[in-house]
């Protein structure tokens, strides 16, 4: 039986990317499952596999169909957490989508994939 396994990323730097989503979400590499073109992220706890990151050498979609959603509970630590993850090489991203009162701060990892915090105190979004 086919079952969902993990969302993996696109990168053209793995070093660069394994730093930046470690810190971004406290996980840890798998080194059983890294190579040069590929890097498996596992949950700190042990609890298993959250990420892959796959070098690639096509550019980030502007606008992403699939990407991933970072949730945090209130809007003071959204704050908060955009703030580190800048602080960790991500960047904020001028999006022209968002709607009157947003829950959710478009933010690009280093490589420029496209990533979401969002503050589920105020979802969902543009629900008013």
């Amino acid at each position: 039986m086919v079952r969902l396994g993990i969302p993996v990323i696109g990168v053209t730097d793995i070093d660069r990317a394994v730093a930046f989503w470690t810190g971004a979400l406290e996980l840890v590499a798998a080194e059983g499952w890294r190579s040069e073109t590929w890097c498996t992220l596992e949950h700190a706890d042990g609890s298993g596999r959250a990420l892959g990151l796959m070098r690639s050498e096509s550019p980030p979609e502007p606008r992403p169909r699939l990407h991933l959603d970072l949730f945090v509970d209130t809007t003071e630590e959204q704050r908060s957490e955009v703030e580190r993850l800048i602080g960790l090489g991500a960047r904020a991203v001028d999006w022209d989508l968002y709607p009157p009162e947003p829950d959710f701060v478009v933010l690009a990892d280093p490589d420029g994939n496209i990533f979401c915090v969002v503050d589920l105190s105020r979802a969902p979004s543009g629900s008013g």
